[in-house]
């Protein structure tokens, strides 16, 4: 089994969802990377995840959006929006604050589970992790994964933990 099949069998995709996404990316010329969990597997052991974590140019979002609503579900919220398909449990995040913006110029393409696409550099995979752990508005839930996924970084290059608030530190590395 290919990872592609992996994710996909895991998702209970009817088709390919991902990569009809990453395919529309292209077709519309969108800058992005991954920035999430994901993004966290191209650096670190991979671990299972059903959500894509992604940033997209700025000026090319309300285009994007168009053709995304016409094939799927898309849902938005004051920083992000969500975009679903009913024949996938895969969940695509757009990040859309702007803190993420410069991500995209510094990206890598890498092979994330099977697909091939550009990736956040680690530094910023990490920064993206740490804003995230420290935002006390998301679910304890969710901040504890930030905070493995700091962790799983920082095993992968040691040398990442000087870039560690020492706050989180203290809370990450007992």
């Amino acid at each position: 089994m290919t990872a592609k099949e992996f994710i996909n069998r895991i998702a209970h995709s009817k088709g390919d969802f991902l990569q009809e996404f990453l395919d529309m990316l292209e077709k519309t010329k969108t800058g992005f990377c991954a920035i999430g969990g994901l993004a966290v597997n191209a650096y670190a052991e991979p671990v299972v995840s059903l959500d894509l974590d992604v940033v997209i140019a700025a000026d090319k979002t309300a285009h994007l959006l168009d053709a995304l609503k016409k094939r799927y579900s898309v849902a938005e919220f004051p920083n992000s929006v969500n975009v679903t398909e009913p024949a996938s449990d895969l969940r695509i995040q757009i990040q859309t604050d702007s803190r993420y913006q410069s991500f995209i110029k510094r990206a890598a393409h890498k092979k994330v589970l099977g697909y091939e696409m550009p990736v956040a550099a680690i530094e910023d995979v990490l920064q993206g992790k740490i804003w995230a752990a420290m935002d006390e508005t998301r679910r304890a839930s969710k901040r504890q994964k930030d905070m493995a996924d700091i962790m799983r970084l920082v095993e992968a290059r040691e040398d990442l933990i000087s870039l560690v608030p020492e706050s989180l530190r203290k809370r990450i590395f007992i």
